[in-house]
Parts: C-alpha cells; sequence; structure tokens
C-alpha cells in the first residue's frame, strides 16, 4: 500500500514525495518505488529480534528522534503520514507541530482489549491511546474500525484496487486460499467445511497458498490426512503475484477469525473470482456484497458455510455471474477514487494550518 500511494502521489499527482525509514540497512526494496520518490533512511537499526521497548532498542530512541526532528526541519513537509507501528509512533505528534500529522493503520482491533493482560501491557494502552489523540487526524480502512480509536479527527479511507488483465475462467474445479498459514487465517475450518463435501465433489481441490507461520502448516497437514483427503487438499507455497495466480481457480474462500480489510479480497473480485467469506470482523463486509459477488456467510456459521459453498461448487453459471458482478462492483475502489479521498484529506489539513 506504501509504494502504491507513494508512486500515485509522485508520478500521477506530480507531489514532492519523501520516504523516511529507520532500519533500511542498505536494502533494496520488495516493491517497486518512483525514481521521483527521495528516500531517506535515518540508520537507526534497531535489533528487530527484541521488542522495541528493550534495553537495547531504548537507548536508540533518542537518536531516532533528533534525526527524524531534524529531517522534518530541513524537509518541512506539508503533510507527514505515519503508517508503521515503531517508536516513532509516541513522539512524532511532538516534533515541528505546525506541520499536520496522521496516523494510519492497517489492521483490525475487534479483539484488542483482550492483548493487554498484564499491568505492563495496560500501561501501554493508555500510553497508545494518550497519542493517538495527539495526531491531527487517524485513517482506518472502514467504518467498523472507527470505534476503537481516540481521537475526534477520523478519516475512513479503504485501500484501493488495482485494475488487472487477468481474469479468471471458474470453470476450473479448483479452489483458492491464501495467507500466512497462521492461526487467526483459521484454515481449520474451510478443511472442515471441504472434508464434509470431498466424497460428493471427487474431483475438486482445495489450494492454500501462503507461507507456513509458526508450523501452522504441520498441524493443518495431519487434520487433513486425517480425513484421508492429502490428494483433494494441498500446500501450493507462495507465489510472486497472486492475481496471475486467481485466474486459474473457480472459487475465493475465507475463513478467518478477523480481517481488517483483506487485500486479497480486492484481488479477487478484479480477476472476477466469485468468493465464499465469513463475516469475519470487520473487513469483509466491507469489501463483499452478498449474494451479488459472493457469499457471505453469519460468522463461523459452518453450516451455511457448507451449504453455500456447495451451490457454487455445483453451478458454473452461478460462478460466471458472481465473477462478472465482482468486477464492476470492485469499481468503487478504483485507485483514482481512493486517493482523491486522501488528496481531499491533505487539502482540508492544510487549510486548518
Amino acid at each position: 500500500m506504501l509504494s502504491q500511494k507513494a508512486n500515485y502521489f509522485a508520478d500521477v499527482s506530480g507531489d514532492e514525495v519523501f520516504i523516511v525509514t529507520y532500519n533500511q540497512q542498505s536494502n533494496q526494496p520488495i516493491y517497486f518505488f518512483s525514481e521521483k520518490i527521495k528516500r531517506i533512511d535515518m540508520v537507526i537499526n534497531y535489533e528487530i529480534e527484541n521488542s522495541y521497548f528493550h534495553p537495547v532498542n531504548l537507548k536508540k530512541i533518542p537518536k531516532h528522534r533528533i534525526a527524524l526532528k531534524k529531517i522534518f526541519q530541513e524537509i518541512q513537509p506539508d503533510v507527514v503520514i505515519s503508517c508503521s507501528f515503531g517508536p516513532d509512533f509516541y513522539f512524532i505528534p511532538s516534533l515541528e507541530k505546525h506541520i499536520p500529522k496522521i496516523k494510519e493503520f492497517h489492521s483490525s482491533r475487534f479483539f484488542y482489549n483482550e492483548h493487554f493482560p498484564s499491568i505492563k501491557d495496560k500501561l501501554l494502552k493508555k500510553l497508545t491511546s494518550f497519542t493517538e489523540k495527539k495526531f491531527h487526524e487517524l485513517v482506518v480502512l472502514s467504518e467498523s474500525e472507527r470505534q476503537f480509536y481516540q481521537n475526534q479527527n477520523i478519516a475512513v479511507i479503504p485501500n484501493p484496487a488495482e485494475d488487472s488483465a487477468n481474469r479468471a475462467i471458474v470453470s476450473s474445479k479448483k479452489i483458492m486460499a491464501a495467507g500466512r498459514i497462521s492461526p487467526v487465517k483459521n484454515f481449520a475450518d474451510l478443511i472442515e467445511a471441504f472434508a464434509l463435501l470431498a466424497k460428493n465433489f471427487p474431483d475438486w481441490e482445495l489450494h492454500f497458498l501462503g507461507e507456513d507461520y509458526l508450523g501452522t502448516q504441520a498441524k493443518l497437514e495431519k487434520k487433513i490426512s486425517d480425513y484421508g483427503l492429502p490428494s483433494q487438499i494441498k500446500f501450493m507455497g507462495i507465489v510472486p503475484d497472486l492475481k496471475v495466480k486467481m485466474k486459474d481457480y473457480s472459487i475465493y474462500a475465507m475463513t478467518s477469525q478477523s480481517e481488517c480489510f483483506p487485500m486479497v479480497l480486492l484481488e479477487a473480485l478484479s480477476v472476477g473470482l466469485p468468493v465464499i467469506s465469513y463475516d469475519s470482523p470487520t473487513g469483509p463486509k466491507h469489501i463483499l456484497t452478498n449474494n451479488e459477488d459472493s457469499f457471505l456467510v453469519p460468522y463461523k456459521n459452518l453450516d451455511i458455510f457448507v451449504k453455500k459453498l456447495t451451490e457454487l461448487m455445483q453451478n458454473e453459471n452461478l460462478r460466471q455471474e458472481m465473477g462478472k458482478k465482482g468486477l464492476e462492483n470492485i469499481q468503487r475502489f478504483r485507485v483514482e477514487k481512493i486517493m482523491q479521498q486522501w488528496k481531499d484529506l491533505f487539502s482540508s489539513l492544510i487549510k486548518k494550518k
């Protein structure tokens, strides 16, 4: 998202764009950045295998603060966007206070309160809430997320969807699920749903695309083995461009515990791939249109999920219709529309200076 937005501002809007990092360590970016963008690394080099609050990292924070303050003074930007969550989150609002500061968030806070069991964590939560109020504006991805933040100025700006020349044929007998192979993706429910249908659809396959996380894949593979389905349920690893791969599938399936604003759903709709998804908190319902481009199933209702998945697997015409509708509905997330919302936000903040 950072590369997409930064490139748009630099190449399309003609804005002067700076990207300031603190742990780049001379590594080249994974994603493409326009040559017009000026990149600065402060060479703070936190030891990321440790917490930012570990003593070895805490002692680097003053250097970080001084370096960033100097950059703000030299550049004098019209607006600053904080899009990561590191030590600078806590001191950015206090630097050059006349410069509007925006903090954008990319993950859901639906389970936020459950993650602060200790006194130390509760104190950190209070500090975080206090700091959020100091930013001129917070940007969240959906209306559902607004309630979880402490600031009077909150804008809702979703992620944009890139156009794709790829188109799903939806005639194959393959279902895709993608993402990091981790507990939060709740792929176990999807495996269970498919297992209930496997005997009636012996020529269908379920493929998982993504990288293993903390040994989750091995646990899921055992579950698949217990069902006797290793020939129908497979892990395909990672791919360089998911949209290219999506054209080979007929259904995209999601059973996540939570999803803030899953880009993979935007990608599925942009290639005309019909979707079946839990109404997971808090994102899918803000992307999918139930019974048009997808089936949005009540959260963790496996019975309904199986019923709707059966409909999609049985009916190629339905898949084609949903795919076409997805191509229409994704237009509301076109890059030009979303980036105009950012530009309008910048203009309003600059006028208030």
